[in-house]
């Protein structure tokens, strides 16, 4: 239990400089971009050269970039992303009303990818060379070449438009109706989650193969055990370390994927947001939103880390 203890505190102390490094590279960039929160806020209105730069004067855009960004650390570290130039709202209220839907999808792709990868995965290696071994590798590396928009795009043409089984567009929220929100929220997870599904479900198979021969498998197999208890209590558990380490790099591609799909599905989330942000030239709520999603990113992954340590026990006995 100390050892857990010890490699989880080694992971929290990495994120301090990891967060610090995000923030700084974050600010950095958004500091030469084209955006201009000045013109955002008088859009529409013909400001003066001097409106401007009272503007900018006022919420210090002319400080050193240095001083600009202590102030900017010192604001997240009470919560503050700033305020839109645009509309005058707090950022952190405006991801706070967006963020809820792309977690839903998120978690949502998430749980559809590992079902599929795990069922697909434990039948491609169970019965491998057989013909389920070959369709599952087929399909999966089909899955792996087709971008999630490219499948969306397809869902909609055909599911949506030519059969009408689910809407094209559109967001039910889950306390007004749950079927209404899984109706919704179907063909956005499912083209969010099925590359992810191939690629794992291709790692849960190869790791599946490598511990069916071992030799702890022969031998419990031999001694009378039911093929289904080995693989269920043994096989399966000591198999997860890869698959585990493959999901928590994938994590990063949901949470970036969702934005793109929630756009092209039309779902007020965190996409449409940032989009919306980069359209209107307001920088302070597209820093928010890639802020938010990198700490999300970096969150997941500490949880992934605690989930490796519980089903990889020779790290643990390494580390103690």
């Amino acid at each position: 239990m100390g050892a857990v203890v010890g490699i989880l505190l080694r992971r929290l102390l990495l994120l301090v400089p990891l967060t610090l490094g995000i923030v700084l590279f974050v600010f950095v960039v958004m500091s030469f971009s084209d955006a201009d929160p000045a013109s955002a806020f008088f859009q529409g209105a013909n400001p003066t050269p001097e409106q401007l730069h009272e503007f900018r004067e006022e919420n210090g855009l002319l400080d050193p970039l240095p001083v600009r960004y202590l102030a900017f650390v010192g604001d997240l570290l009470h919560g503050d992303l700033g305020t839109s130039a645009l509309t005058r709202e707090e950022v952190l209220d405006q991801v706070l009303t967006a963020l809820p839907l792309t977690l839903q999808l998120t978690f949502l792709g998430l749980g559809v990818a590992v079902v599929l990868a795990l069922l697909g995965g434990v039948a491609a290696a169970v019965h491998r060379g057989r013909f389920t071994d070959r369709f599952v590798r087929v399909v999966s590396l089909t899955g792996v070449a087709a971008p999630g928009f490219w499948l969306a795009l397809l869902m909609i043409q055909y599911l949506a438009v030519g059969l009408g089984w689910f809407p094209a567009g559109g967001y039910i929220n889950p306390a007004d109706s749950v079927t209404g929100w899984l109706w919704t929220m179907t063909l956005p997870a499912l083209a969010l989650s099925l590359p992810v599904a191939a690629q794992l479900t291709r790692v849960v198979r190869t790791s599946m193969v490598e511990e069916l021969d071992r030799d702890y498998v022969r031998t419990a197999t031999g001694g009378g055990l039911p093929p289904r208890v080995v693989v269920g209590r043994n096989v399966l558990r000591n198999a997860l370390v890869n698959p585990l380490t493959v999901l928590g790099l994938r994590v990063g591609y949901l949470l970036g994927g969702a934005v793109v799909i929630e756009t092209i599905f039309a779902l007020p989330g965190m996409g449409k947001l940032m989009i919306d942000a980069v359209r209107n030239g307001d920088p302070a709520v597209v820093q928010g939103v890639v802020l938010t999603t990198a700490f999300g990113f970096v969150l997941v992954n500490l949880v992934i880390d605690i989930l490796y340590l519980l089903v990889n026990p020779r790290l643990r006995d390494t580390a103690a």
